[in-house]
């Protein structure tokens, strides 16, 4: 009895002793990435020279300023148009109201978990992270919007991306059907061998947090924009395939419109169908 207890009190104190060693390692290893962003943030403005208070580095040195643990200002994929990745912002002006926006795709680290390498939340390898995200990190995405005043950013809302990884790029368009501006968020997507766009709608004016719709296409996944109702609202088909070792066709498409109601898709195919975006 008394080894027992011996033993249980050994178990115990290992056990706090390594937690102990694994918060020090976590509060260091923040500390040396905070260090070296603010080194290579210091290189980038001497290289550049001239300064511009709402310029790319600017808002990277804001972000860190505003929340330096595990969060990052991401950036768009490689491609053939250009070889050095670009930082995934946009700049928008108001010509209305002379205000001066930046949208911006920001990732942030699960706390609890190792902060994670912009690299790896990046391009189609990184799309498979969905499958087991945890060993190099779970990366929370966001589009957020700043507007830009008096020499700094004012953060004005921020909308969640519910996805970990694959980010490709970003683009600001407007759908014609209603004459509104949405920024269309495009991922890679190894698991349907496609990619997934995530669309945000400024139905309710660009201050106010957009409405979210997704919008896909893989080997046997496939939904597309459109206008089922005439409500400010962006509406889709989502499409039903046969598939067999010869060919795959698909076999129909389902109109599914967004209820004010109950903040949901919905279909009048199935009233047990129903989707969250």
């Amino acid at each position: 009895m008394k080894i027992t207890k011996l033993l249980f009190l050994i178990l115990t104190l290992a056990f706090v002793s390594c937690n102990q060693m694994s918060d020090d390692q976590a509060e260091d290893s923040a500390n040396k990435d905070e260090a070296i962003r603010r080194y290579n943030l210091e290189m980038a403005k001497k290289q550049k020279g001239n300064v511009n208070p709402y310029d790319t580095l600017a808002l990277k040195e804001y972000i860190l300023d505003q929340d330096s643990m595990g969060t990052y200002l991401v950036e768009f994929d490689r491609t053939f148009t250009y070889n050095v990745p670009k930082s995934a912002v946009i700049y928008y002006s108001d010509r209305k109201t002379k205000r001066q926006y930046i949208f911006a795709v920001i990732a942030k680290s699960k706390k609890g978990e190792r902060f994670i390498e912009p690299k790896n939340v990046i391009g189609y390898e990184s799309s498979f992270i969905n499958l087991d995200s945890t060993k190099l990190g779970t990366a929370f995405f966001y589009l957020s919007l700043f507007e830009c005043k008096d020499s700094s950013f004012r953060l004005i809302w921020e909308s969640e991306v519910p996805i970990h990884g694959g980010f490709n790029r970003m683009t600001l368009k407007n759908w014609k059907p209603k004459n509104i501006m949405y920024v269309e968020l495009n991922y890679e997507a190894g698991i349907i061998s496609g990619h997934r766009n995530y669309n945000f709608f400024m139905v309710h004016g660009i201050d106010k947090k957009p409405h979210l719709m997704e919008t896909y296409v893989g080997l046997v996944h496939k939904r597309t924009l459109t206008k089922v109702n005439d409500d400010k609202f962006p509406d889709y088909w989502e499409y039903r395939f046969w598939e067999d070792s010869l060919s795959i066709r698909i076999r129909d498409s389902i109109p599914f419109y967004w209820d004010s109601t109950k903040h949901l898709y919905i279909t009048k195919v199935n009233n047990r169908w129903f989707r969250k975006y």
